[in-house]
């Protein structure tokens, strides 16, 4: 995603002839295969680190552009959200102290973005989603204005034809309708390189494939979005529904996304991946392309490929075949995307040590993984991991059903260390390491554990908002001083927060589970919800989820003085509900909520989003939120 110099083209002569460069190009690099020009024999890694910045209120801010300008270091860059950065770490030769120049330089990159996040009064946060981060953070003012963001939003927004919608089940559910691309910034995470021979690649990748499942499991750190409690690691999930351009049609018809893990086995080259997702997905961005690349290649000169790296660039498989250029020597690797971002630098390169010790010890160890392996059940380990982290169960070798903590103790953490040992790594480092996550698996104490045990044990402490901000507060503190996550204390709720930021909108301590009625239904029912949720307001919806009203106590104690509730007369709540009742937005900021409530003599207020109803605030939440702010009021002063 890094060339900005894009277009989105909708006139067809452009699609054409941008098209026919994609053909040219899956030619000349077969030509390249065929010829040798492909370097092999080499063994490098590398890395790609994203984080979020955040407030002091420990919430998204949109500072990327300030922040980069203040680092001024060339390896940093944006990614597509203006609360997110990413950094470029070099390239290394898989040999020596390659891990530990990693982590080096890792931490060098963390402490210059502290630093110069610091300058622009904001601060630095290694997690795969930012438990902070709310709907509201994601409009298109939150896109860093770029015109490949632009490009690519209006592009897959043209292909779907509607809002991107998904529900994801955990242990809350979350159903999200969402009209931009900016879903894809929820994530951040540190990608890992890995480079390979074109002769070797098909095995290789297929590797890769097999070992993404207990590596994701034992490095989830994306527990929670917009507050619910979802997937260990919920940007798998998230990420594939963020840019899904499927229409209804295409859903139906059993089109894959273009976020997607696969479906089966790489034969011979890395060519079928580049053939099967030109053939599946459309071209949606258009760049400048070199001319007669074949002819490039039977004179010996390697091509950059912009139309195929493109392409590729825009399809998202967890395991992605890269083709790059360095010092005019053109090569292949393979892009892992699925270790999440934090919870330290230390983890992190703990996380890529596995990776990369996996990737040689089971190559070493098999021949080919597709004659011991079903490629159905590596599918299945790699959601199993997704969604339940280091609890998930793993399909393994004959058959073995293992705990996937068994399975990364007893057979692939001395795995990764014979890899790593067999390339020349330092043992030291390899002690320390697959040390560092050996702990981490023996005390199931990933990233995702921590953030949600440490919730569990807030328990219904103050707001849903602030137990979020004192997640985020312990974390970053925790982070900043590089102690690996097995040896984290769970974050407490904390109450030197200044509260005032749990309290600026709406939307962060409304009400969200409400008990509503039908226009249709009898009023005794609703006299009936208010007595046993001891509420005082009732809201109408239709079932499609639209307000359509509003009963309250002063209604149904007007039947009453009446004697027609109760008095065997039908009554429906459509006749006595105030059809108009006063609303509000979640971004409808709390002082103007009072002001409302105040100036028309309110008891509550419903919460409505785009008709349809999502919360409720009352009289009783408002004192709450009065309450606590003037106590921080009072405790500032002198």
């Amino acid at each position: 995603m890094g060339e900005q110099n894009v277009r989105h083209n909708t006139d067809e002569a452009t699609r054409q002839a941008f098209m026919k460069s994609l053909l040219d190009e899956v030619q000349a690099l077969e030509l390249m295969l065929e010829k040798g020009m492909i370097e092999s024999g080499k063994r490098r890694i590398g890395a790609e680190q994203e984080m979020f910045l955040i407030n002091h209120g420990y919430k998204p801010t949109l500072k990327a552009l300030d922040v980069l300008e203040a680092v001024g270091d060339d390896r940093f860059t944006h990614e597509i959200g203006l609360f997110n950065l990413e950094a470029n770490l070099s390239v290394q030769e898989m040999s020596g102290d390659a891990l530990r120049l990693m982590e080096r330089e890792a931490q060098e990159i963390y402490r210059k973005a502290r630093n110069a996040a610091a300058r622009c009064d904001a601060e630095i946060a290694l997690v795969g989603i930012l438990p902070t981060l709310s709907r509201e953070n994601l409009g298109l003012d939150a896109m860093v204005p770029s015109v490949r963001y632009k490009a690519l939003n209006d592009a897959l927004r043209g292909l779907r034809g509607d809002d991107f919608q998904f529900t994801i089940n955990g242990i809350d559910q979350l159903t999200v309708k969402h009209d931009n691309v900016m879903l894809e910034a929820c994530n951040t995470s540190f990608q890992v390189h890995f480079q390979t021979g074109p002769e070797e690649f098909a095995n290789l990748y297929n590797v890769a494939q097999t070992i993404t499942g207990p590596l994701l499991a034992a490095a989830c750190n994306s527990p929670i979005l917009w507050g619910r409690r979802l997937w260990h690691e919920s940007r798998i999930a998230v990420f594939e529904y963020s840019i899904d351009a499927r229409s209804e049609v295409h859903q139906a018809r059993g089109l894959k996304p273009r976020v997607h893990f696969g479906d089966h086995w790489i034969e011979e080259s890395v060519v079928e991946i580049f053939k099967e997702d030109i053939a599946r997905f459309r071209v949606i961005l258009t760049t400048e392309t070199e001319d007669d690349v074949v002819g490039m290649v039977e004179r010996g000169e390697a091509p950059a490929l912009n139309a195929l790296r493109l392409h590729n660039g825009t399809v998202y498989r967890w395991n992605r075949a890269c083709y790059g250029v360095h010092n005019g020597v053109p090569h292949l690797r393979i892009e892992n995307r699925v270790i999440p971002s934090g919870p330290t630098i230390v983890d992190e390169v703990a996380n890529a040590a596995f990776f990369f010790g996996m990737m040689a010890g089971m190559v070493e160890q098999y021949d080919d993984v597709r004659n011991h392996f079903k490629f159905d059940e590596v599918k299945a380990n790699f959601l199993a991991a997704a969604r339940d982290g280091i609890r998930a169960q793993m399909n393994w070798l004959d058959d073995q059903h293992l705990t996937v903590k068994d399975l990364i103790l007893q057979q692939l953490l001395p795995m990764a260390r014979e890899g790593l040992e067999a390339t020349g790594i330092d043992r030291d480092d390899i002690d320390y390491y697959l040390g560092v996550l050996r702990d981490r698996v023996e005390g199931r104490r990933t990233g995702a554990r921590w953030a949600l045990e440490s919730l569990h044990e807030m328990g219904d402490r103050g707001t849903l908002d602030q137990r979020l901000r004192c997640l985020v507060s312990s974390m970053v503190r925790q982070q900043t001083s590089g102690k690996p996550i097995a040896t984290w204390e769970l974050a407490d709720f904390c109450e030197e927060l200044d509260w005032r930021e749990s309290y600026q909108y709406v939307s962060q301590f409304m009400a969200t589970d409400l008990f509503t009625v039908r226009p249709d239904d009898i009023v005794d029912f609703a006299a009936s919800l208010m007595d046993w949720r001891h509420v005082r307001h009732v809201p109408v919806e239709d079932d499609e989820g639209r307000l359509v009203g509003l009963v309250s106590h002063r209604a149904l104690l007007r039947l009453v003085a009446k004697g027609k509730l109760g008095g065997g007369q039908e009554v429906a709540v459509n006749d006595i509900m105030t059809t108009e009742p006063v609303t509000v937005t979640p971004e409808t900021p709390t002082v103007e909520a009072i002001r409302l409530m105040r100036e028309s003599q309110l008891a509550c207020l419903p919460v409505v989003e785009n008709g349809k109803l999502v919360g409720l605030v009352t009289e009783h939440d408002l004192i709450v939120v009065s309450s606590h702010l003037l106590e921080r009021y009072l405790a500032n002063e002198p």
